[in-house]
């Protein structure tokens, strides 16, 4: 009959209960499957509810709706030096020359006056170029200008507040210059290297990294005098760093319990199948002694 025919097709054949003998040593193999498939199961699920970061180096121009600009957020304090005389230029190969640049810049008085706490955004053109602090927009220079310093913020692009992303968004953050030579100038040679955050609703993020070195020396003018200032010089890195977030995809993950279940339940089979298999040659070596 057609019922028959279906019936050869069924590859799960039962063994009636009656056929089959339950063992002390099976029931302890089943108790630590269940055990190690959980644990294991419950460690995939974890993986794939968290998300992991994917990063990845490629030559290009990432922010290419920027218009060529970077923007700059910059927090200096300097202690010895008044605010009257604090001013930012910056220059680039472009043919920029802006001395004393004052948008979006604050100048916060320190020490009773005696010093002054810089903090200014900006943009800088996407081709080599400095920005320094100075007193050269100053309306009479100083006879000796202390440029000691200490650095809080200095960062490229949009903030990113990704936990799992450690980057270099702030390496001069902290910089603490207050013990050199306060005639001194003080440049800090920056390479900096564009960076995407792609979250995993697709949407990006661009800021920029950077590597600094930095010298100190005294600088003369043509006249004699000393002059330091303290020189942000920067570079572009063409090699971006992109960071994506990743969700394992859902198929891997059923794959993965299925083999899980799968290829524990064979092994603790086999590993059982051994046992009882060896556990009866035993017997049957004692009761060929016995008799």
């Amino acid at each position: 009959s057609s019922f028959d025919v279906h019936l050869q097709f069924d590859i799960y054949r039962k063994v009636p209960k009656d056929l089959t003998q339950p063992t002390y040593t099976g029931a302890f193999i089943s108790i630590l499957c269940c055990v190690f498939i959980l644990f294991l199961f419950l460690s995939e699920l974890t993986g794939f509810i968290a998300t992991e970061i994917v990063n990845e180096l490629y030559v290009d121009d990432p922010d290419k709706d920027s218009g060529g600009k970077i923007d700059v957020s910059l927090n200096i304090s300097l202690p010895n030096l008044h605010c009257d005389l604090v001013g930012l230029d910056i220059q680039d190969e472009m043919g920029r020359h802006e001395v004393g640049h004052i948008d979006n810049s604050m100048k916060i008085p320190l020490n009773q006056g005696e010093g002054c706490r810089f903090e200014g955004e900006f943009t800088v053109n996407k081709v080599p170029g400095n920005f320094h602090v100075s007193t050269h927009g100053a309306t009479a220079q100083p006879q000796s200008p202390d440029m000691t310093h200490n650095i809080h913020k200095l960062a490229f692009g949009e903030k990113l507040q990704v936990q799992k992303v450690q980057g270099a968004f702030n390496a001069l953050g902290g910089a603490n210059r207050l013990s050199s030579n306060p005639l001194a100038s003080h440049d800090y040679i920056l390479k900096i290297v564009p960076t995407v955050y792609e979250d995993l609703s697709g949407r990006r993020r661009f800021s920029y990294q950077y590597t600094v070195a930095n010298k100190e020396y005294v600088a003369y003018s043509h006249t004699g005098r000393i002059i330091p200032a303290i020189w942000f010089r920067y570079d572009l890195s063409p090699i971006t760093v992109k960071y994506t977030e990743r969700r394992q995809p859902f198929y891997r993950f059923i794959t993965t319990i299925c083999a899980i279940v799968g290829g524990t339940f064979t092994v603790a089979g086999i590993i059982d199948s051994c046992i009882f298999t060896a556990s009866e040659a035993w017997k049957k070596i004692q009761i060929g002694k016995m008799s």
